[in-house]
């Protein structure tokens, strides 16, 4: 491998500090903190790292022992009936990457905004294919209650159609990025692969790198990578996209049905102005959020109001979290 992922000849048996940038089942490849990369195995069940971890280890021959986890800011995760999916820790956003084709599901899209409310990671949502025209501003009016709520809203062309049109919307989204750990999220078809090789030019051939090294084969499009994006850069902080799977399932069994309101920042804000105090907002008399569920039309989306799509969004999570967990 290259310097990045390089062992060295020989390390002393001594407890350092190193950022996990990989990891395929209980191998990761940590990054220490003068850039060499090496293969690790957490030592004991507890120990077991995701992207973004900071962890401490041990040289053990050519390999590392990782000892213990520090301590994370937040992971970002979901959880379904039967198992638990890690995505990555200690992430400064979350980037929603949608497309105005084919149509995104406005659920998937809550899911995984819960979950960053869930975890105080900040969310953006970015809206790729401007190109398209109409299908674009289809898609765009049905975001109108998400930049309601305070979420970012961004419009992106990377891979234009039209003859003769340049990509458009990139220099605000790295704005938005600068200088932060981000997380890429979105469902095939969206041009998240495009996204990442614009900003990590080098993606393609580390991704290569890291396979080999984890002897993952084939299951490279299943596994969690980190790269640093130069183009990201900010004051005092280097600026990096974490790739993930799609999110075709997202499981919210983590959180407690009666949470869920507090995690949708346009029901949060009625919360408290019920008539009664355990009201489900789903059919009580004397309900704050239900008093502002509508639809609307126009440009736009009226502040405190609630889209009827929303709520009925959050009857179904609402509906599938309260369910007997055994």
């Amino acid at each position: 491998m290259s310097r990045r992922g390089a062992a060295p000849a020989a390390l002393a048996r001594t407890e350092a500090s190193a950022l996990v940038v990989a990891s395929h089942g209980r191998h990761s490849l940590i990054e220490t903190d003068d850039g060499r990369r090496l293969i690790a195995h957490p030592r004991g069940k507890k120990n077991q790292a995701v992207v973004g971890d900071r962890v401490h280890w041990v040289a053990t021959g050519d390999e590392a022992s990782i000892e213990g986890l520090q301590t994370r800011r937040n992971l970002f995760y979901r959880q379904d009936e039967i198992r638990t999916k890690s995505f990555a820790a200690n992430l400064d956003r979350v980037l929603i990457l949608l497309a105005a084709e084919p149509e995104f599901s406005e659920s998937q899209l809550a899911r995984a905004l819960v979950a960053c409310e869930a975890e105080r990671i900040v969310p953006i949502i970015a809206l790729n294919k401007r190109d398209l025209g109409e299908a674009f501003a289809r898609a765009w009016q049905r975001l109108a209650p998400y930049r309601a709520m305070g979420y970012a809203v961004l419009g992106l062309s990377l891979a234009p159609k039209v003859p003769g049109s340049a990509p458009s919307g990139l220099d605000e989204l790295v704005n938005a990025l600068r200088g932060q750990h981000t997380l890429v999220l979105g469902p095939s078809g969206t041009g998240k692969s495009t996204l990442i090789n614009r900003l990590v030019p080098e993606a393609q051939a580390e991704t290569g790198e890291i396979s080999q090294a984890l002897n993952s084969g084939k299951h490279t499009t299943t596994d969690t990578r980190w790269y640093w994006a130069p183009s990201l850069d900010g004051e005092g902080q280097r600026g990096a996209l974490i790739d993930s799977p799609g999110f075709q399932e997202f499981g919210l069994h983590h959180i407690e049905a009666t949470r869920l309101a507090e995690c949708m920042p346009d029901m949060r804000q009625h919360l408290g102005q019920c008539r009664f105090y355990n009201c489900t907002h789903l059919h009580e008399p004397g309900c704050a959020v239900l008093a502002q569920c509508g639809t609307h039309e126009g440009e736009g989306w009226p502040p405190g109001r609630i889209s009827d799509r929303r709520h009925r969004i959050y009857a179904q999570l609402f509906e599938e979290l309260s369910r007997q967990r055994w």
